[in-house]
């Protein structure tokens, strides 16, 4: 495995130190400094910012989305099941952990992860059919819960204040409100670092190495004695718990949640980061959301370029463009499929094999 490649002298003599998440001391120093440098990114050095508000605020978005792409990821990437209503969840946990701050009084900080054990429990009720359907059948049971979900959310005005929507007070600790981009980035930091470190050491244990094995071949993984329902709706409630603290964080984020924001096009786009990221990577599914989340950028600037150049200034070639840019995410996936399939993961440990063996590519 071209990824797992260590330098010369470097062996395993115990099986914990063969299950280390860092494979080398350079990736773990790598790590120190990406995670040093996340935690300086909105700090002001001399009245000025490293990033600008604009760019902060995309960052937190790549977060909170990153959080419940990477749920999407162990029940799609590393189980073989496939859901289409993951942004159903996704709603269910900002509702949730609004309803909770906002009507009961619960402390945000206290909420938020109610709110996932809450969408972790209406995952395993979902994912019980997950035990006799796969395939096509069990797409269509979870597409059927995403729109009953999103029925809910429109006439249970008690819950989700119906078509007015529902108000989320701001994060706050100890006495302390966290409402700002640069104060509560911290708060998303620290739920991404925590939520995929978690997955990391899950896929890492016993039921982790399960749920592999029934992605790759569940007869055989029958045979040796795995309870396939049992780590199947399993994988429904993990996945499920993080779109749960996903949409809780961006619920306290935007201080507002509303219904249409969680329809079939947001699910596409969590199985779209997952694709292009990695089936089954951990770090591909932070690619994978990055990717998304930049790519409406990408395409403005490509415009501004065009524009700039004197070319098509007429309203139809503003149309046709602006109709590019809502088509670039499903041409992004078609392309993904065709020249790389494991994703952007896969890309990123060829590029690493690259260096490691240059210039002995072969």
């Amino acid at each position: 495995m071209a990824g797992s490649m260590r330098p010369a002298g470097d062996f395993r003599t115990t099986y914990q130190a063969d299950r280390t998440i860092f494979p080398t001391r350079g990736s773990a120093i790598a790590c120190a400094v990406a995670l040093l440098a996340l935690c300086v990114l909105p700090m002001q050095f001399g009245g000025k910012s490293l990033v600008s508000s604009y760019w902060l605020a995309l960052v937190i978005q790549i977060a909170y989305y990153g959080i419940a792409a990477l749920g999407l990821n162990i029940l799609v990437g590393f189980t073989g099941q496939i859901s289409l209503g993951h942004s159903a969840f996704f709603g269910f946990g900002a509702f949730m952990s609004a309803y909770l701050s906002g009507r009961h009084g619960v402390p945000v900080a206290l909420s938020i992860p109610l709110a996932g054990l809450a969408t972790a429990l209406l995952g395993v009720v979902v994912g019980l059919p997950a035990g006799r359907l796969k395939g096509l059948y069990l797409a269509i049971a979870t597409l059927a819960s995403q729109f009953v979900l999103q029925d809910f959310f429109s006439r249970a005005a008690w819950f989700t204040g119906g078509a007015s929507g529902a108000n989320a007070p701001p994060f706050s600790l100890f006495g302390l409100t966290l409402s700002g981009d640069r104060s509560y980035y911290y708060v998303v930091l620290f739920y991404l670092v925590a939520m995929y470190v978690f997955a990391a050491n899950l896929m890492r244990t016993r039921d982790g190495r399960a749920m592999v094995a029934l992605r790759d071949h569940y007869l055989s993984a029958e045979i040796m004695g795995i309870n396939l329902t049992y780590y199947r709706i399993l994988a429904f409630g993990i996945s499920s718990f993080y779109a749960g603290i996903g949409g809780a964080l961006m619920a306290h984020y935007t201080s507002f949640v509303s219904a249409e924001a969680f329809d079939l096009l947001l699910s596409i786009n969590f199985l779209a980061m997952v694709i292009i990221g990695g089936l089954g990577s951990v770090m591909g599914s932070l690619m994978g959301t990055v990717f998304i989340l930049f790519l409406p950028e990408f395409m403005q600037g490509v415009v501004r370029i065009v524009q700039g150049l004197g070319i098509g200034q007429s309203a139809g070639f503003n149309e046709g463009l602006a109709y590019l840019k809502e088509m670039a995410i499903g041409l992004a996936i078609v392309l993904f499929l065709i020249f790389e399939p494991e994703g952007l993961a896969a890309r990123w440990r060829k590029i690493k094999a690259y260096w490691k063996l240059y210039p002995f590519s072969y």
